[in-house]
């Protein structure tokens, strides 16, 4: 299907001079900052790669066809126009209808991957939710990286999902994570969670080797670049515990269970932190992009 999908002038153009590039989620614009702020930080992110002399590639779908990169319009649109939430089991149904959607990290991830990116920046991965033994709430961010060759830089995951079994899951799924410049899984608004890691890397250009080595050794999985937020920027650890508590708590009062609690905590969390766990999502996002670019650079440089 020739329009199966749009790949930008500018990411094609990128893509065939073998210059680095690096996908963008549209949800966190549509779905997770607050107007304007989102737009705010749609331009500020992409602003971030240029500067790096990389090219940005943010995705979603607009008018039934996925956009591998945005026009300043496009922007626009994915930060103050409602959009549905896409992930890669709902893109066949928004393209026959030809609707518009923010793509998830999954459906970023697919897209990105089709068109021929392969360094994807986000704030967190999603992953096994707590109590998913009763629910089987898990991301399909999970499964889409099992079989998209694609690297991934996150701040971890929230620490309202299940991280043991997020990683456990992700071994199963023969997914590396790999800590830049750590050996302790982040837990995104903190630098650590309680969980190490089995390999680490110092360097852009050492996750570029990996990637090579993947490719050559067949393999079909996506990379996770596990990134903590840097100490001077990371929530506070004592006020982050105490108001995650809460949220727990309130959810429990509330008797939310399965797929709602994860929307629930997330909204009670920024009430009761006064926004505070949202400028921290914003400044590991910001620190995720440059490292993205780091890593396409080196990418790009090995390819050469």
């Amino acid at each position: 299907m020739p329009n199966s999908f749009h790949v930008s002038d500018e990411v094609a153009a990128a893509l065939a001079a073998n210059r680095p590039v690096v996908a963008l989620e549209s949800t966190i614009i549509s779905h997770g900052l607050p107007r304007p702020r989102n737009h705010e930080a749609a331009r500020e992110f992409e602003a971030i790669l240029r500067d790096a002399g990389v090219t940005p590639a943010t995705i979603a779908v607009l008018d039934g066809v996925p956009q591998i990169g945005l026009d300043a319009e496009g922007v626009r649109r994915i930060s103050e126009d409602e959009l549905a939430k896409a992930s890669v089991r709902d893109l066949p149904i928004i393209a026959a209808r030809g609707t518009s959607a923010a793509t998830t990290v999954a459906a970023t991830s697919h897209l990105a991957a089709l068109a021929g990116i392969r360094v994807f920046a986000t704030g967190g991965l999603g992953g096994v939710h707590r109590g998913a033994s009763e629910s089987f709430d898990e991301s399909a961010d999970l499964s889409t990286l099992a079989v998209t060759a694609i690297t991934v830089v996150s701040a971890g995951v929230k620490s309202v999902l299940d991280i043991a079994a997020t990683l456990e899951r992700l071994e199963t799924l023969s997914v590396p994570v790999i800590g830049f410049g750590t050996t302790i899984f982040p837990s995104f608004w903190l630098r650590e969670s309680s969980f190490t890691l089995d390999w680490s890397v110092e360097n852009a250009a050492q996750v570029a080797e990996v990637m090579k080595a993947q490719d050559a050794l067949g393999h079909g999985q996506g990379i996770v670049v596990a990134n903590p937020i840097p100490l001077a920027q990371q929530w506070d650890p004592t006020e982050h515990d105490r108001v995650l508590a809460e949220a727990l708590a309130l959810a429990a009062q509330a008797g939310v269970t399965g797929k709602a609690v994860t929307p629930f905590l997330l909204l009670k969390i920024v009430e009761l932190s006064g926004g505070r766990s949202l400028e921290v999502n914003l400044d590991l996002a910001r620190n995720n992009v440059r490292v993205a670019a780091q890593i396409a650079t080196a990418w790009s440089a090995l390819n050469g």
